[in-house]
């Protein structure tokens, strides 16, 4: 019985270190052809199975914000904002539980002012 055990491990042992040879071999990896950067692009080239693969890289552009509404401007007639009005300016409804510094609910004039010197 013990025997049985012994060759049924090794059988299958056997079996998964050849099929990691077989997966490997049956895709072969894409050789790079060329590589260059031109202008803040990277580009490179793949000779594939299928044919020819171009790959363009770019960073990503910087988000443009645009500068803070006042205060007023946000909290409208109220001496407060609340996370309703702060989703008028997306960077401080982002940031919304943070520039709450006593974590009421809504961000106090000081609080604004406060969260615009971190900017």
């Amino acid at each position: 019985m013990k025997s049985s055990h012994l060759l049924l491990s090794s059988l299958m042992a056997g079996t998964l270190l050849c099929s990691d040879v077989v997966l490997a071999q049956a895709a072969p990896a894409a050789a790079p052809a060329t590589a260059g950067s031109t202008a803040g692009t990277d580009s490179a080239t793949y000779q594939t199975a299928q044919g020819t693969l171009v790959v363009n890289s770019v960073a990503a552009p910087a988000p443009s914000i645009g500068p803070a509404p006042s205060f007023a401007t946000l909290a409208g007639s109220g001496k407060s904002i609340t996370a309703a009005q702060a989703a008028a300016y997306p960077p401080l409804a982002n940031d919304f539980i943070n520039a709450d510094r006593n974590q009421d609910g809504k961000i106090s004039k000081s609080e604004y002012a406060h969260w615009l010197k971190q900017l």
